[in-house]
């Protein structure tokens, strides 16, 4: 093994953890798992540590996951699951760097992954 491919194996998971809290990277990869994802709101106050909101499954399970920057230290992150206390309870948080961790999460609790969604008919019959 180079010098060139152990720093890159050393870097990846670092790397990886910071493009997590990223909205687009989030989305994109639940979007390639087969989830309808809405991006809600990214505005937030710069002392609000919330950072984005998106839905999951709207139409069925809306699931809204906001990403919390610097909790619960500074540095790190979270995201919390808000469904009206439906599929998963009132105040959960989930502290993961793996969207892996995050499709489990859905799949465990039966949110569908729907290509058909009428959300998403709806925007590419008016591309």
């Amino acid at each position: 093994m180079g010098m060139g491919e152990l720093e890159k194996e050393i870097m990846t998971p670092k790397h990886q953890k910071n493009k997590l809290k990223t909205a687009g990277y989030f989305i994109k990869r639940l979007k390639d798992a087969g989830y309808v994802v809405l991006r809600m709101f990214d505005k937030y106050g710069d002392k609000d540590p919330r950072k984005w909101t998106i839905l999951v499954d709207p139409k069925g399970a809306s699931i809204y996951i906001t990403c919390f920057e610097d909790r619960p230290f500074r540095g790190e992150y979270l995201f919390s699951f808000e469904d009206g206390n439906q599929r998963f309870s009132r105040g959960y948080v989930l502290k993961t760097s793996s969207i892996d961790v995050v499709i489990e999460r859905l799949n465990d609790r039966n949110v569908l992954q729907v290509d058909d969604n009428e959300f998403v008919t709806k925007y590419k019959k008016n591309e």
